[in-house]
């Protein structure tokens, strides 16, 4: 599982952020002060660093410039901020900053740059997927509604799992029989795939992610 420390003096978006990661299994500690986050960091070392720049104990320029004095380049760090004018974006990267993202932001693109962060510093592998409060293990072959883990038959893990890698895109019922029935020569009507979405909707407590395309098929779609 990925750690975040995270440094914000702000509650609501420090609560807003942890609790997002949170549903996709990843571990946040936040820390209101700049002091707090490097006796944190003395003791352990997370997976990477959210930093806001303005902090009450000092500039997030200064944590970022002490990490990589004693670290080096090891540690991830993201700056999210407000100030977003190309001076302070340079004077960022220029700090030792790994990403920028300027506030107001959305949840889902942090998400993604933190992924991308993690990958590049060779610290996850592609094997989750995610939409909504949803999350799939590939290699576990595990399935999480929010914290709760969900169990589910090979018929319904199959099917989560072509429209979670299919995530945005329309899947057709007729691919969804083809995939997950015809190819193992078990030919079944189109009432089967009913049932079955209907019993896999049940499992998932009906998330809002899992759209309904009518007389065609369906489609995981995050909501705006």
């Amino acid at each position: 599982m990925a750690t975040v420390y995270y440094v914000e003096d702000d509650p609501d978006i420090a609560e807003n952020v942890k609790a997002y990661l949170e549903i996709r299994q990843m571990e946040v500690s936040v820390f209101c002060c700049i002091a707090d986050a490097k006796q944190a960091l003395l003791r352990k070392h997370p997976s990477l660093l959210l930093v806001d720049r303005n902090m009450p104990d000092g500039n997030g320029d200064e944590l970022c410039k002490w990490v990589r004095r004693l670290w080096g380049s090891q540690l991830p760090i993201l700056y999210l901020t407000v100030r977003g004018e190309t001076a302070d974006i340079v004077r960022g990267f220029q700090d030792g900053a790994d990403d920028y993202v300027v506030k107001p932001f959305e949840l889902e693109v942090l998400y993604s740059r933190i992924l991308a962060l993690l990958r590049r510093s060779g610290q996850i592998r592609e094997t989750r997927l995610f939409c909504g409060p949803l999350s799939l293990d590939t290699e576990k072959m595990s399935v999480f509604c929010g914290q709760e883990e969900v169990q589910l038959n090979r018929t319904e893990y199959q099917l989560l799992l072509l429209l979670m890698e299919n995530r945005g895109r329309t899947v057709t019922r007729k691919q969804l029989l083809e995939q997950v029935w015809d190819r193992d020569g078990n030919y079944v009507n189109d009432n089967t795939l009913t049932v079955a979405m209907k019993r896999l909707r049940e499992k998932l407590h009906h998330p809002s992610c899992l759209k309904t395309i009518r007389s065609f098929g369906y489609r995981m779609e995050e909501d705006l």
